[in-house]
C-alpha cells in the first residue's frame, strides 16, 4: 500500500468555507491506522518530516529499512546517495545541512556499519549541526547475546548525540521520528540517533503517522527569548565602548543572523572578527570585516581582540584555538556573550552581561531597541588604529617564484569561483582557505571543532546534492583527501560536478609545521611520499576527470578548465613542499604574540635562527644556512 500522503489538491490549496469540511474529513482519514512494516512506517515519518535525500549503505541488519528505501525511491519522493563508507554518508549528510539549514539524514547497518559513522556523528556534535542517524540493529532477541555484528551503539554513542533511541516497538516509530527532528533541529542543533533491531523493521503493525511537531518530547523546553533588561544591559556597553570588538561564530551562521550582524556592526561602527565556524556570518569583503581571529588568523584580528574594551561574542564558545592562552584573552575587555546555549556561557569566560537567547532574535532586538542611533564616531580613532594594522600586517603571500605557493592556488580559486560552495579537510589548506576565501552565508563547510580529516570530499557530495545547481570546491591536503579517497565512486556514480582541489606537498602539512617549529625539526611519521598515489590517474580509474598542475603557468587555466567541466574534477597540484602558514599563535601562548609576522617586534616571537657554525642569521623556515649550508 502506498504510504505517501496525497498531494493536496486545489480546495485544500484554496479553502473556501465549503471545502474546509472536505480537508478536515482527509486530515482524519491520514490520521486512521494503516497496516504496513515498522521499515515502511519509518520512510512515511521521514517523507512528513521533509526529507528528501538520505545518505547510507546498507548491511543484514537494515535490509528491511532499505526495502521500504526502495518503495519510497520508486513513488518519486526520495533520492537515496550510496556512499562507499559510512563515515562518508554522515559526512554528506553533515555538510547538507550546514548548507541549507534542514535536519541531514543518513543510514547505516548494524555492527561496523554503526561504528563507522561515529566519527561523523562526533563531528556533527562538536559543530552543532542537526542531523538524525538511524542504524540498523540486531533483532530484539538477540541483544546482548553478542550476536553477529552486534554492537551498542546506543551506548557508543551517549557522549555525542542530543538524544538516541533504540525502537523496542513499532508502533512508536512515528513518535520517535517526530521527537528525534525536533531535538536535532531546536535550540543549539546537534545530531541525535535512532537503532532500529531488524525485526522491528519488519514486523507489519497498525501505523498512526505523527505530524512534525505535534510530538513534544518530556522536559522539552523551547529557547527563551531575551531578556530585556540584558539587552538594554549590553546597549549601555555599546554605547560606552571606545574599543568594542564584534566576535562571531557558528551560532549566528546556525540562526541565520548574518543581515543583523551586518546592521548592528554598520549602526555602532563595530569591527569584526569570525571564528572558522562564524565565517560567512559577516561579509569579509567589508571595510568593518578583520577576517578570522585566533592560532591561524589575522595579525589585525588578533591584535584587536587584545587591545579592544568590550568583546561581544555572538554565537561563539572561547575555545581554545581562538583563545590562545585563556587568561591572556581580551584582558582589557568587558564581555557580553550571546549563546542559545547556557552551559557555554560562563564555561570558559564569565561575561559581564551574558544573554541566553537564540542569536538573531538577541541581535534583532538590540537593534529594535537602539533604533535611531549610531556609534557617533566613537569607534573612529579604533578603527583607524586597526586601518594600520591591516597596512602593516597583512596576510603574506609568498613571491610568485620557483615551486608554486600554496596560498596562491586558494587566491586563483577564489578569484575563478568567488560565489562558490566550499568545502575543506583538515590542516594547513583549511587555514590557507580560512585566511584567503571570503564565503557567504552557509557557503563555508569545514570540520572545526573535531577536526576531522577526511570530511572535505564526502562533505562537498552533500552540499552538492543539496545545490545542485551551486558551483561545489572542496579544497584538500594530499594526506586529508586519502581518508575517504573512497567517495571518488560516489561522485562518479552520481555525476555530482564537484572540483576537488588539492594542494599537494608530499607531507601532513600541520604536523609537519608543528614538527619543524615545536620539536627540533624530529619529523616523526609526517612524510606521504612514499607510497602516494599518481592522483590523476586514481581519479581517472573511478570515472572521475583527472588533473594535475607542476608549473605555475598552467595553474589558472587548469583550474578554469576544472571549474568548467560538468562532471567531477579532481585536481592535484603540486606545491612548495616546506611552506608554513603563517600567522601563527603557539600553544601557551597570548593571541598578540604570533610567529610568521612580518615586523612588530614588541609583540611578535623571534621568527629567525642563528647559525652555529657560521653567525649568520636567517628565517626559522629555513632548514640550512644560506652562507655556509651547515644544518639549523
Amino acid at each position: 500500500m502506498t504510504l505517501t500522503p496525497t498531494p493536496p489538491n486545489e480546495a485544500a490549496v484554496h479553502p473556501t468555507a465549503n471545502s474546509v469540511v472536505s480537508v478536515e474529513s482527509s486530515r482524519a482519514e491520514d490520521q486512521r491506522p494503516r497496516r504496513c512494516s515498522g521499515g515502511d512506517a519509518l520512510m512515511d515519518a521521514l517523507h512528513r518530516h521533509g526529507v528528501r535525500h538520505i545518505f547510507g549503505y546498507p548491511g543484514g541488519a537494515i535490509l528491511p529499512i532499505y526495502d521500504a528505501l526502495h518503495k519510497a525511491e520508486a513513488r518519486g519522493w526520495l533520492r537515496h546517495i550510496l556512499v562507499r563508507h559510512e563515515q562518508g554518508g554522515t559526512h554528506a549528510a553533515d555538510a547538507y545541512a550546514r548548507a541549507t539549514g534542514q535536519v541531514g539524514v543518513c543510514f547505516g547497518t548494524s555492527g561496523p556499519g554503526a561504528t563507522n559513522l561515529v566519527t561523523g556523528i562526533a563531528t556533527a556534535y562538536m559543530d552543532s549541526v542537526p542531523m538524525v542517524v538511524v542504524t540498523g540493529q540486531v533483532p530484539r532477541a538477540a541483544i546482548g547475546t553478542d550476536a553477529f555484528q552486534e554492537i551498542d551503539i546506543f551506548g557508543i554513542t551517549l557522549p555525542i548525540v542530543k538524544h538516541s533511541w533504540v525502537v523496542r516497538d513499532p508502533s512508536q516509530i512515528g513518535r520517535i521520528v517526530a521527537e528525534a527532528f525536533l531535538i536535532a533541529a531546536s535550540g543549539r542543533p546537534g545530531p541525535v540517533l535512532i537503532d532500529v533491531p531488524k525485526d522491528v523493521g519488519a514486523e507489519e503493525f497498525d501505523y498512526v503517522p505523527v505530524e512534525p511537531g505535534t510530538a513534544i518530547p518530556a522536559g522539552f523546553r523551547a529557547t527563551p527569548a531575551p531578556d530585556r533588561a540584558a539587552l538594554l544591559q549590553a546597549l549601555d556597553l555599546i554605547r560606552q565602548a571606545h574599543r568594542p570588538l564584534l566576535y562571531v561564530g557558528g551560532g549566528a551562521v546556525g540562526s541565520g543572523a548574518h543581515g543583523a550582524v551586518q546592521a548592528l556592526a554598520e549602526r555602532f561602527q563595530l569591527p569584526v572578527t569570525t571564528t572558522l565556524m562564524g565565517k560567512g556570518a559577516f561579509d569579509e569583503r567589508h571595510p568593518l570585516s578583520l577576517g578570522m581571529l585566533g592560532m591561524h588568523g589575522t595579525a589585525y584580528a588578533n591584535f584587536a581582540v587584545t587591545e579592544c574594551d568590550l568583546l561581544i561574542a555572538v554565537g561563539a564558545r572561547f575555545d581554545d584555538r581562538v583563545t590562545g592562552r585563556l587568561d591572556s584573552f581580551a584582558t582589557r575587555a568587558q564581555v557580553i556573550h550571546i549563546d542559545i546555549d547556557a552551559a557555554e556561557v560562563g564555561k570558559n569566560r564569565v561575561p559581564d552581561v551574558p544573554i541566553i537567547a537564540d542569536v538573531n532574535t538577541a541581535l534583532l532586538g538590540l537593534l529594535a531597541l537602539s533604533e535611531r542611533e549610531n556609534g557617533k564616531g566613537r569607534t573612529t580613532a579604533w578603527l583607524s588604529r586597526i586601518a594600520q594594522w591591516k597596512e602593516h600586517y597583512p596576510l603574506v603571500v609568498p613571491k610568485a617564484e620557483g615551486e608554486i605557493a600554496p596560498q596562491e592556488v586558494v587566491i586563483a580559486l577564489r578569484d575563478l569561483a568567488p560565489q562558490a560552495y566550499i568545502t575543506t579537510d583538515v590542516g594547513q589548506h583549511q587555514m590557507w582557505a580560512a585566511q584567503f576565501l571570503p564565503t557567504g552565508p552557509r557557503h563555508w563547510i569545514s570540520s572545526a571543532g573535531l577536526g576531522t580529516m577526511g570530511y572535505g570530499m564526502p562533505a562537498a557530495m552533500g552540499v552538492q546534492v543539496a545545490r545542485p545547481e551551486a558551483q561545489v570546491v572542496c579544497v584538500a591536503g594530499d594526506a586529508s583527501i586519502l581518508m575517504n579517497i573512497q567517495e571518488l565512486g560516489t561522485l562518479a556514480q552520481y555525476g555530482l560536478p564537484v572540483k576537488v582541489v588539492v594542494l599537494n606537498n608530499g607531507w601532513q602539512g600541520m604536523v609537519r609545521q608543528w614538527q619543524e617549529s615545536f620539536y627540533s625539526e624530529r619529523y616523526s611519521a609526517s612524510e606521504m611520499t612514499n607510497g602516494m598515489p599518481d592522483f590523476k590517474a586514481l581519479a581517472e580509474s573511478f570515472g572521475v576527470r583527472g588533473i594535475q598542475i607542476t608549473d605555475r603557468a598552467d595553474l589558472l587555466p587548469r583550474l578554469a578548465e576544472a571549474l568548467a567541466h560538468p562532471g567531477p574534477v579532481f585536481v592535484d597540484v603540486v606545491v612548495r613542499r616546506n611552506e608554513n602558514c603563517y600567522p601563527m599563535v603557539p600553544p601557551g601562548a597570548s593571541n598578540a604574540q604570533m610567529v610568521g609576522l612580518p615586523s612588530h617586534p614588541e609583540l611578535a616571537i623571534d621568527t629567525t635562527r642563528q647559525c652555529t657554525a657560521c653567525g649568520e642569521t636567517t628565517s626559522s623556515a629555513h632548514h640550512f644556512c644560506p652562507s655556509c649550508g651547515t644544518k639549523l
